[in-house]
């Protein structure tokens, strides 16, 4: 689900970071907000779908589809989320993620997505993940408007590690 733009680990480069990848991908995602993210952060439930494609220690996995859910207390500005990351790869293995904290920013209408996680469930159990990306949201004005952002699209990253 929801996703990074940059994950730093200390005394890492990033280009060191990804090289020690089990699965470094890169796609797009949907991402719905009910009720939709407005300037107060409520309740809201998190649901979506992505597709990558990957680069991996396993050269057998070429890409994957996911299916994204969750909630917590969510906002244009805040977000205190758990959500979870179905991946289903090319290879028909499966993978879980959980994701317990998160952030949504909107900035110039674009929401900067950021998450860390965990492989709980299958191919890649144990591993961390980050998933990078900024969705656009087709009017900036939307978080000020009575229905919210309800839904978020564009490119998005995962990197398992």
């Amino acid at each position: 689900m929801l996703a990074v733009l940059g994950t730093a680990v200390p005394g890492a480069s990033a280009s060191a970071h990804a090289s020690r990848a089990a699965v470094s991908c890169t796609g797009s995602n949907t991402i719905s907000f009910s009720p939709g993210l407005s300037l107060t952060a409520q309740r809201t439930r998190i649901g979506g779908s992505g597709s990558y494609s990957c680069l991996s220690t396993d050269p057998a996995v070429k890409w994957g589809k996911s299916s994204i859910s969750g909630g917590g207390r969510n906002g244009c500005f805040f977000s205190d989320a758990t959500t979870v990351e179905h991946i289903t790869w090319n290879t028909g293995e499966k993978t879980k993620v959980v994701y317990r904290m998160g952030t949504v920013q909107q900035v110039a209408g674009q929401a900067v997505v950021l998450v860390v996680g965990r492989v709980v469930e299958g191919k890649f159990k144990g591993r961390t993940v980050t998933s990078p990306g900024v969705q656009a949201v087709l009017n900036p004005l939307e978080c000020a408007s009575q229905s919210g952002v309800e839904r978020i699209v564009g490119p998005s990253g995962l990197l398992i590690v």
